[in-house]
Formats: C-alpha cells, structure tokens, sequence
C-alpha cells in the first residue's frame, strides 16, 4: 500500500490495486471562517495550502471514503471538483442521502462486510469526542481494509481513544493504523480526537503495527502540535512504531 498525506484528515491511499480518497477536505488555504468557540479565532480554514493541486490529487481515483460529513473532511471544494458519478463511501443513510442531495449518483453505504473491487472494507466504530460534546459533533467511522496480496490497513476517522477503538484493533489486527492526532477541541468539552496519551494507548493495543498521526495544525481548533507529540514519541520509546507525517508526505508499506 501507499498512503500519501495530503493535509488535515485527507489521505490517498493505494491499496490492492485500486485508489481511494478519504476525507476530501480541498480548499484553498483561508477559505473557510474559524471553528467557533474555539483558539484561533483570527485564523481562517485551512490554516496551511496544499502542496499537491487538486487536479493530481483527484487524478484516477477509483472511490472516495467520507467518514463523516464535517467541513474539514468533506467541503465545498472537494464537492466541486470530484465527478458525480464517482463512488462514494459513506457511513449511514442519513450521509449517503446528504451526498446524493450534492449530486453524487453512485453513493454506497459502508458496512462490515463491504466488498470493493476484491477489497474488503469494514466500517468501523468511532466517537467524536467524550460525554456531552458527542450530542454536537454526531456519528462519525473509521474503516479498515483488507486484501489478500496488502497489510491490514485500520484509518480511524474522528475518534478518541475508548474501548471500541480497542476492540477493532482485537478484532482486526491491523499492521498498518492511521489517526487523527490533533487534539482538535472547543473552548469545553475536551478532546475531539486523539491527544497524544490516546495514541500512546493506540500503541500499547498494536505494538507491533506502524501508527500514522494526521489531521495536525491544519484547521484553528488543533492543540497538539507535530512538534509536541513527536517529543512525546521520544519520550515514550515508539520512534520506531510512530510517525507524524507532513502533509504531502508518503509512505509504502
């Protein structure tokens, strides 16, 4: 596989033969007004430009993956610039009919069992934070894929670290996990996704597996600098195991 961080959650992923796009977030930088309630403030969305045009980071796709539907994983840009007859993944019938209503015509809802193009896909669980912030930010998935000739690849999506994030990797065993690392919170309620004891506790269920830490310093709301959770890396003794990825970097496995 060949996982290309393309900037915030936005990743291209080669796997089995095919290429997929998750999280399209693809605005040019400053488009978007801040997240409210939240640091930075003076900063508009994205906070960082691309480093690959849309045009390459569109060219032969063969399906999208949105595992939800905010702003910073699916906008306007990505909306205008992906053909509507593309496929599309999605976590639930009430995201697949918010797509169709944008004009996309081949929308799929995912499940464990999800088969593409000889590429299993598993939808996976998730929760956009802790406690009463999860009646704001609503349902969210990870997904993990599996084929015969590729390593176990487990994307989690949005999530904090809880014991269903556990259970998938038990249940999946994946070499290969990619989170969302930032530490993105409002001004109360707590973290939004993994800070970094989330992730050191992704590690210490996977010990063996490469951990991939996107979605970093890329919209206000972000708390976790690369800087910060690569010291705690060190600190932790998983230089080995972890990394932080620039964006337009790229990995094979």
């Amino acid at each position: 596989m060949k996982i290309t961080h393309i900037r915030n959650a936005t990743l291209l992923v080669e796997y089995g033969g095919k290429k997929f796009l998750i999280d399209p977030m693809l605005a040019k930088k400053g488009t978007y007004p801040p997240f409210q309630n939240s640091i930075r403030q003076d900063q508009n969305n994205p906070l960082v430009s691309l480093r690959l045009s849309v045009e390459e980071i569109i060219e032969g796709i063969d399906a999208v993956i949105l595992t939800h539907l905010h702003l910073d994983h699916f906008d306007d840009a990505a909306k205008q610039a992906l053909p509507n007859d593309i496929k599309m993944f999605v976590q639930n019938e009430e995201d697949a009919a918010v797509v169709r209503a944008d004009g996309f015509k081949n929308v799929e809802v995912l499940t464990k069992n999800t088969v593409f193009e000889g590429i299993q896909l598993s939808k996976t669980k998730g929760e956009h934070g802790r406690g009463e912030i999860l009646k704001r930010t609503g349902l969210v998935c990870g997904v993990v894929f599996k084929h015969k000739s590729e390593k176990t690849l487990y994307v989690a999506g949005d999530t904090v670290w809880y014991s269903a994030v556990e259970e998938e990797i038990n249940t999946h065993q994946p070499d290969v996990i990619v989170v969302n690392g930032g530490d993105n919170q409002f001004l109360e309620g707590g973290s939004l996704v993994m800070g970094k004891e989330d992730i050191y506790e992704v590690h210490k269920a996977a010990p063996k597996a490469t951990i991939l830490s996107v979605h970093m310093e890329a919209v206000n709301h972000w708390t976790l600098s690369r800087e910060e959770l690569k010291s705690f890396i060190n600190e932790k003794d998983m230089a080995s195991y972890v990394f932080v990825p620039d964006d337009g970097e790229v990995y094979t496995f």
